[in-house]
């Protein structure tokens, strides 16, 4: 499994830098490891990815390379969820280890997108056309076969038919008006994920839950990581900005404030932000 950075680099933030600087070159799997070394600084993401080779060469033993797509698909799940046992942590689902890949690999234990990652992988590994899907509220996995499009819960293993998911897009559709005349096929909600996109919403979902806990520190890194990724996202300088206030560093919560109001004209929540800024600047002096 080829690296996208060959050398050490001198910090992990720069080593993230590196990987998701290119669309074309993204590497998914490196790129989501690489966010657990926030929380484990001297993890060796290559010795991630080698485990996961070993896992791909354990699994293309039982998948003749001549096997067709279906078999494939059959021989990935029943190595995958039953055989490794692989699934979602329902005893402790914002578990924020739930989202690192080292972690994942030693439990087996996480929830759908870095399951789907791990998932991902081993499907690309055995030439499969799998994606991601940034389904509403769950995030799930789907591949072309000759036969038709199967989606998956990576979650559970459990095949999802077109019942099922439009069941499982009700309560969204509901909250955000897409009912009656607003309503759009289930189809559109099942476009592929691009990799930057599936990063940004693993980085997200840590960052729900450090917000949740009031884990300030741990917020402001995940930002950190959301802000290579996503340069133009002017919400998180703003989120980053107030998790800096809640530090009490005042200095590095206006710069990012500073930021967010220079490029929201039109932000409903723009005249609460420019407050919190006075009170910022006026507690600088």
């Amino acid at each position: 499994m080829p690296s996208a950075f060959e050398l050490p680099s001198s910090t992990p933030l720069a080593y993230f830098a590196s990987l998701v600087k290119d669309d074309d070159s993204l590497p998914l799997l490196e790129a989501a490891a690489s966010i657990a070394q926030d929380e484990y600084p001297d993890l060796d993401v290559q010795e991630v990815l080698g485990e996961v080779d070993v896992l791909l060469s354990r699994l293309r033993r039982r998948s003749p390379s001549d096997a067709e797509p279906l078999q494939r698909l059959r021989a990935l799940n029943q190595f995958f969820f039953r055989d490794l046992g692989f699934g979602g942590n329902v005893n402790d689902y914002h578990d924020p280890d739930n989202s690192h890949l080292n972690v994942l690999l030693r439990t087996r234990r996480g929830i759908p997108i870095s399951l789907a990652v791990l998932w991902l992988e081993l499907a690309q590994g055995l030439g499969l056309k799998a994606r991601g899907i940034n389904f509403p509220g769950h995030f799930l996995v789907k591949i072309n076969l000759p036969e038709g499009q199967v989606v998956i819960d990576p979650f559970t293993g459990q095949s999802l038919s077109r019942e099922e998911l439009s069941e499982r897009l009700e309560p969204y559709k509901r909250r955000n008006g897409l009912v009656d005349d607003f309503d759009v096929p289930v189809g559109l909600y099942l476009q592929a994920a691009p990799s930057r996109d599936i990063i940004a919403r693993m980085l997200r979902n840590l960052k729900e839950i450090h917000r949740t806990q009031e884990d300030w520190l741990r917020l402001i890194a995940v930002q950190d990581r959301l802000l290579i990724l996503l340069p133009d996202a002017w919400i998180e300088y703003r989120d980053r900005g107030l998790a800096w206030a809640e530090m009490g560093d005042a200095a590095l919560a206006a710069q990012d404030l500073e930021v967010y109001i220079a490029n929201t004209d039109d932000a409903l929540d723009r005249d609460a932000i420019q407050s919190r800024l006075n009170e910022l600047r006026r507690a600088r002096g």
